[in-house]
């Protein structure tokens, strides 16, 4: 008897920082979604598509549920991600709320309230138990977080490691309806080359700067030319002071040149092509406030 062929549209939940887009990343088995160790480094909705021969996950990466702080206090950026994360809870057929094994606080609370009001089946994901120092503390972690919640099913895995994802994919897929692939078996994002490499040079700034200045950074690709086989891409980085510019470019230009070689590096590798990429930087004040900043910037609905 053949096992039918399972797809749908699963949200990918949970507080900043606790490996969402490493997990999506490890079962589209590509990188679609890009990682840092900083918190909100997933701006977008990205959808990444994991595809297996019993059926196709439509993963939808968020930026990390928080609590709004409203107009007053929450940037206009700020509001963007809130309003991208719960957007993605639309017409979802499952989700998986990820959480730090050994943690959960309030605001794993409000991510899981989140998801218990939307009414769809809810899989903890409990992430990064390689790191935890006592594993004989993981069976009682479990039963605490799980007390008075309903999950469809429980997961210790590690997303960096690709530890414990077989089980996990086979419990998602018995969540979602009985119907044929949505995208074809090497498509891996809906999103274009040109929105991904944006994305890359924005994952150097966040690796390679400061605690604070990541967040006052977008990257607007200004050119994207298919040259035979060579990629042209013209990147501009936008910061929000000239005295962040100063320390985007760095001396001499150096911090610049490493945040483009190693995005070029990623592209390459990403897009299985040659790549010159060109970057700049310039200066638009405020734009992390300025709602019509942010949709020239291509954060939009």
């Amino acid at each position: 008897m053949n096992t039918p062929h399972r797809s749908g549209h699963v949200a990918v939940i949970g507080r900043p920082n606790v490996g969402k887009s490493t997990l999506t990343n490890a079962l589209v088995g590509a990188k679609v979604s890009i990682v840092s160790n900083r918190p909100q480094t997933t701006r977008h909705r990205l959808l990444g598509i994991a595809t297996f021969p019993e059926g196709q996950l439509l993963l939808v990466d968020t930026p990390g549920l928080h609590r709004d702080q409203g107009k007053s206090t929450a940037s206009a950026m700020h509001r963007w991600m809130n309003r991208a994360a719960r957007g993605a809870l639309e017409g979802v057929d499952a989700a998986l709320l990820v959480v730090r094994a050994g943690q959960w606080d309030e605001a794993d609370s409000f991510a899981y309230q989140a998801l218990h009001q939307a009414g769809v089946p809810v899989v903890l994901v409990v992430n990064q138990v390689d790191r935890l120092k006592d594993k004989s503390a993981l069976l009682p972690y479990l039963a605490q977080v799980s007390e008075g919640r309903e999950f469809a099913s429980v997961h210790p895995i590690s997303a960096l490691k690709r530890k414990g994802l077989e089980p996990l994919v086979k419990a998602v897929l018995g969540l979602l309806p009985e119907q044929p692939a949505a995208y074809a078996e090497d498509e891996i994002t809906d999103k274009s080359q040109r929105f991904l490499a944006g994305e890359l040079v924005r994952e150097q700034l966040m690796r390679l700067l400061g605690e604070e200045l990541p967040y006052a950074t977008t990257v607007e690709i200004e050119r994207f030319v298919v040259d035979g086989a060579l990629l042209r891409i013209g990147a501009v980085i936008w910061v929000e002071r000239d005295g962040q510019k100063a320390i985007v470019i760095g001396k001499g230009g150096e911090r610049l040149r490493d945040i483009g070689s190693k995005a070029r590096m990623q592209m390459e590798r990403l897009f299985g092509a040659k790549v010159f990429l060109e970057t700049w930087v310039r200066v638009r004040e405020g734009w992390s406030d300025d709602e019509a900043a942010l949709r020239a910037f291509g954060y939009h609905e």
